[in-house]
C-alpha cells in the first residue's frame, strides 16, 4: 500500500512538473471553439489544434490561398478628375462636398484569404476519456493532445515542418493494437475528394474568382466562382498519407481507415497555383498537384524521428535566440486559461506575462517565413470563407504593427515577406499613382491582398473615405524598409531594395503636397484612419487637410530618405527637393485641450475616446516626439493619450501600450498589458468591445487579429529597451512590477545585440552588448556603470559621426541617466556592470 501511495505520488509530481511548463500552453479540456484550439505552423501551412478526443478537428490553411487574381489596370478611369474640385471644397471649407466627391474617387475592394479545409479524425472508443491533457509547447512548436479510455492512454503530436514543408501528425496507443480510427478531409471551397491509393487520399479544388468582404451585404452573390478569362481563382489541392505500420490501412473517397495499430504517422501535403501577384492563376499558375507529390514524397521516405528532429533543429535556432525572466519567473502549475482567469482577477504572474512575449515570437516564426507571403490579419490561422475585414492586409496600422517586434525581438529574417509584398504594392502602386491622381512615384491606401491591390478600395464609391482613401499606406510601409537597415547595418539592402521603394514613396508624397495659404505643404484631401471630426456648426467631417498623421508619416518618409541618400551618396538634387520640402510641411500642433491635434484645424472629435490615435504616429513608431527631445509635444501626446483613454480593441490597446513606453511611463504602459491579457470568450467574460486575450492567448480584437500579439510584445520590448533616437537606452520605461530580471538576445538599433542584461531594484546590474557592424556605441541607463573587460566608456557628449544613429544628441536631457560612449568592432562583446 505504501508503495503504491509513493508510486501514485511520484506520477502525481511528474505529471504537474510536466504541465507547468512555463513554456507550454496547456489545458484539462479540449478546445470549445476556434479561438480556444492551439496554431502550428511553418509561414506557409497553418494547423488550429482543436484536442477533442473521439472526433478530433484540424482546421487547415495554405498561406498563399486567396480569392481573385491580378489586379484590373485602372478600375476608375474618372478618379483623378475629382481631385481640383476635393481641394476646392476644401479650401472653401466646404468638408461635405468634399467627402461625397472623394467617395468618387474609388477602386474594388481588397480578395480574401480562403481556408483550405479541414482534417476530422474520429477514434472508435469504448468507453468515456480520463485524464485528459493538451499542450503547445512553443519552445518545439509542437502541439499535443493526450487522454486515457479504458486502460489505454492515447496521444497525438503534431508539428508543421519548414525544412520538409510538410504537417505532421503521429498518434499512438500505449498498448498493441488499440488504435482504431478513420480520418476525413473536408473543404468550404468548391473541391473533389479523391483517394489515390490505399494508404493516401485527399482532395483539389477551386479557390473563388471574387469574394465580397465579410461587411459587404448588397450583392446577391457575395462568393462567385466563373471567371472564363481564366485570371481570377487559383486552385489547390492536399494530399494526406499514411506511413506504414503495424495496422491495417485502407482509404476511399469517404477517407482513411485505421484498424488495430499501435502507432501511425499522418503526413499532409497542401499547395496552391499561386505563381506571383502579376499572374494569373489558372492558365499561367503553378502545377499545384506536382508541388503537393513532391512535398509528400520527399518527407515519406524520411522517419518520423528524422522529421522532428528537422523541424525542432529550425525552430531553435530562431525561438532560442531571446529568453526573458521577469523577477523569478516563477511558474504557476495551473492550466494557461485558469491563470488567464486569475490574472485577470489581478494575481500577478510574471511567469505568464514572459510567456505571452514568446508566444509572440512563436506567432511570427510560425506564420512569416522568408521567400513566403507577409502575416495577414489573422497570421495564416483562418477558417472563415468570408473572414473578418478579409483577412487581408490592413496597412493604415495593422500589417505594419505585425512586424514591429521583428527586428528587436531577433527576428530579422521574418520581416522579409513583408519587404517582398511592399516590392509588389509598389508595383500596382505605380499605376494607381498616375490613374488616380496624376502624381509620379507610388502609392497604396487602407489595404492591400496577394495581389498587391493599391488602389483606394470601397467598391466605386460605396466605402467611407475615412478609411478607404487615406492615400499614405505606401509611405508607411517603407517605414519597415528602413527601420531593417537602422537595425543590421545592411548596406546592399539599403542600395539595392530599401532606397529604391523609399524614394518612389517619396516621389509620390512631394507630388501630393500642396501649398495652402500660409505657405505651407499640406495634403488635400486628407483623412485620419479612422476617426470623424466635428465642425463649428456640429455638421460631421471626414475629408479634411493636413491631418496630423499624414504629415509625421511624409515627414519621417523624407527624414528617412534624406539620411539614406546621405549614406549611399546618391541622388544630391533630389535629397536638396525634399529637404526643402521637409522645412515646408505642417508643423506639429497643440489644440486648445494641450492635446497634439489631429486635424489642420482645431476640430472636437465626434468619439474622444476612438480606438485608432493615428495623429501619434510621431511618438511611435515615428521618432519625432519624445520626452528626451521634444518635451512639449510629448506632453501635448500625453494629454492626447488621457483623452483617449485606456479602453479600445485589442491591437489598439498594444499600440497605446508602445505610446506610453516612449512616454517612458512604464507602469501605465504595464497597466494596459494587464488589460490586453485580460481573458475573454468565456463564460463571465463580456469584452466584447474592450479587447482582451482569448484562452489560447490569441488577441481579441475582438473577433482574433494578430496584429493585438506582435504589438503587445513590441511594446514589452520597447518597456526594455529602446534605441528610436541616438542611443540605446536600457529600462527606458521599466515598471515597478518588474523590479528584477533578464533579457538575453534583443536587438537594437545601431546593428548591437543585448547578449545579456540583468536588472535589479529598477537598475542594470550587468548587461553584455555584442556588435554586428562596429562603430560607436552610446547606451543610457538609469545607474552608473562600469567596463568590465578594459572598456573605454566616456560621457557622451555629442553625436557621434561613426553611429548608425542619426536623431538628435540627447545627452543631457534627461538628467535621471547616465549616458556612455565607446567604440566596438564587430563580432566584439562588450561587458558592462553596475559601479
Amino acid at each position: 500500500m505504501h508503495s503504491r501511495y509513493l508510486l501514485s505520488l511520484f506520477i502525481f509530481l511528474l505529471s504537474n512538473s510536466l504541465f507547468a511548463q512555463p513554456l507550454k500552453l496547456w489545458y484539462k479540456q479540449p478546445a470549445r471553439n476556434w479561438n480556444e484550439a492551439l496554431p502550428v505552423g511553418n509561414g506557409r501551412l497553418g494547423v488550429m489544434v482543436f484536442g477533442r478526443e473521439d472526433e478530433e478537428l484540424l482546421q487547415l490553411n495554405e498561406s498563399t490561398l486567396w480569392s481573385g487574381g491580378p489586379v484590373k489596370p485602372n478600375p476608375n478611369p474618372e478618379a483623378k478628375t475629382y481631385l481640383p474640385q476635393i481641394r476646392k471644397a476644401l479650401a472653401d471649407e466646404n468638408y461635405e462636398r468634399a467627402t461625397s466627391l472623394t467617395q468618387k474617387m474609388q477602386g474594388r475592394y481588397t480578395e480574401s484569404y480562403e481556408p483550405l479545409g479541414d482534417l476530422v479524425i474520429r477514434h472508435s472508443l469504448s468507453g468515456k476519456p480520463t485524464n485528459y491533457y493538451r499542450d503547445l509547447n512553443i519552445s518545439d512548436a509542437v502541439a499535443t493532445t493526450r487522454f486515457s479510455v479504458d486502460g489505454v492512454t492515447y496521444s497525438r503530436d503534431i508539428f508543421v515542418s519548414a525544412p520538409d514543408q510538410i504537417i505532421v501528425i503521429r498518434l499512438t496507443a500505449d498498448k498493441p493494437g488499440k488504435l482504431n480510427f478513420t480520418a476525413s478531409t473536408k473543404s468550404p471551397l468548391r473541391h473533389q475528394n479523391i483517394a489515390i491509393s490505399s494508404r493516401e487520399i485527399g482532395f483539389n479544388g477551386k479557390a473563388p474568382s471574387h469574394t465580397d468582404p465579410n461587411y459587404v451585404d448588397y450583392n446577391p452573390q457575395p462568393v462567385s466562382y466563373d471567371d472564363a478569362s481564366q485570371c481570377r481563382g487559383m486552385r489547390f489541392a492536399m494530399r494526406m498519407r499514411a506511413l506504414p505500420s503495424d495496422g491495417t490501412v485502407t482509404a476511399d473517397t469517404s477517407g482513411l481507415r485505421v484498424s488495430n495499430a499501435t502507432s501511425i504517422v499522418l503526413l499532409i501535403s497542401a499547395a496552391t497555383s499561386f505563381n506571383g501577384f502579376d499572374k494569373c492563376p489558372d492558365k499561367d499558375g503553378k502545377d499545384e498537384i506536382k508541388l503537393v507529390n513532391n512535398y509528400l514524397n520527399a518527407a515519406a521516405r524520411k522517419s518520423y524521428t528524422a522529421l522532428k528532429q528537422a523541424h525542432e533543429t529550425d525552430f531553435h535556432s530562431f525561438f532560442n535566440r531571446v529568453s526573458l525572466t521577469l523577477n523569478d519567473n516563477k511558474d504557476v502549475a495551473l492550466p494557461t486559461d485558469e491563470r488567464l482567469m486569475n490574472y485577470a482577477s489581478g494575481t500577478v504572474d510574471p511567469a505568464l506575462e514572459s510567456m505571452y512575449y514568446q508566444f509572440g515570437r512563436y506567432l511570427l516564426i510560425s506564420s512569416s517565413r522568408p521567400n513566403g507571403t507577409a502575416a495577414n490579419l489573422q497570421g495564416i490561422w483562418n477558417p472563415h470563407v468570408r473572414p473578418p475585414w478579409s483577412s487581408n492586409y490592413t496597412i493604415n496600422i495593422n500589417t505594419q504593427m505585425n512586424y514591429w517586434p521583428a527586428e528587436v525581438s531577433n527576428l530579422s529574417e521574418f520581416h522579409q515577406p513583408l519587404f517582398s509584398l511592399i516590392s509588389n504594392v509598389s508595383k500596382t502602386g505605380y499605376a494607381t499613382s498616375r490613374d488616380f491622381y496624376g502624381t509620379g512615384g507610388w502609392t497604396a491606401h487602407h489595404n492591400t491582398d496577394i495581389w498587391a491591390e493599391s488602389n483606394p478600395v470601397g467598391d466605386l464609391g460605396k466605402g467611407s473615405p475615412l478609411w478607404a482613401n487615406w492615400a499614405l499606406g505606401g509611405a508607411w510601409l517603407s517605414q519597415h524598409l528602413y527601420e531593417h537597415y537602422r537595425f543590421t547595418g545592411d548596406r546592399n539592402f539599403l542600395q539595392e531594395t530599401a532606397y529604391p521603394l523609399m524614394k518612389g514613396a517619396a516621389q509620390f508624397c512631394s507630388d501630393w503636397l500642396v501649398p495652402d495659404k500660409n505657405g505651407y505643404l499640406v495634403t488635400a484631401p486628407s483623412t485620419t484612419p479612422e476617426n470623424v471630426f466635428v465642425l463649428p456648426d456640429g455638421k460631421k467631417g471626414e475629408v479634411s487637410v493636413a491631418t496630423t498623421m499624414d504629415m509625421s508619416i511624409i515627414r519621417d518618409l523624407f527624414t528617412n530618405v534624406i539620411e539614406a541618400s546621405t549614406i549611399l551618396n546618391t541622388d544630391a538634387d533630389f535629397r536638396k527637393q525634399i529637404s526643402d520640402k521637409t522645412s515646408k510641411l505642417y508643423p506639429f500642433k497643440i489644440g486648445k485641450k494641450g492635446n497634439l491635434q489631429e486635424w489642420y484645424q482645431d476640430f472636437d472629435d465626434v468619439d474622444p475616446q476612438h480606438r485608432h490615435v493615428s495623429h501619434l504616429f510621431a511618438l511611435h513608431p515615428g521618432r519625432q516626439i519624445a520626452p528626451l527631445t521634444t518635451p512639449d509635444l510629448a506632453a501635448a501626446a500625453r494629454k492626447t493619450l488621457d483623452t483617449r483613454g485606456d479602453g479600445g480593441t485589442g491591437w489598439s490597446k498594444a499600440w497605446k501600450i508602445n505610446f506610453w513606453a516612449r512616454l517612458n511611463d512604464g507602469d501605465h504602459a504595464y497597466k494596459l498589458l494587464r488589460e490586453l491579457l485580460r481573458i475573454s470568450g468565456v463564460e463571465g467574460t463580456n469584452y466584447a468591445n474592450a479587447g482582451g486575450t482569448y484562452p489560447n492567448l490569441f488577441c481579441a480584437h475582438p473577433p482574433f487579429q494578430i496584429d493585438g500579439n506582435f504589438g503587445g510584445i513590441a511594446g514589452m520590448s520597447e518597456m526594455l529597451v529602446q534605441s528610436h533616437l541616438d542611443d540605446i537606452y536600457l529600462l527606458a520605461a521599466l515598471p515597478s512590477q518588474w523590479q528584477s530580471g533578464q533579457v538575453k538576445g534583443l536587438r537594437t538599433r545601431g546593428g548591437f545585440e543585448i547578449v545579456e542584461m540583468g536588472w535589479r531594484d529598477g537598475k542594470v546590474n550587468k548587461v553584455v552588448i555584442r556588435s554586428t557592424i562596429g562603430g560607436n556605441c552610446r547606451i543610457r541607463v538609469p545607474n552608473s556603470l562600469k567596463a568590465s573587460n578594459n572598456v573605454a566608456l566616456k560621457p557622451a557628449s555629442g553625436a557621434n559621426p561613426n553611429s548608425l544613429f542619426q536623431g538628435p544628441t540627447t545627452s543631457n536631457a534627461q538628467s535621471a541617466t547616465q549616458v556612455y560612449d565607446f567604440m566596438t568592432k564587430a563580432g566584439q562583446s562588450y561587458t558592462l556592470t553596475m559601479q
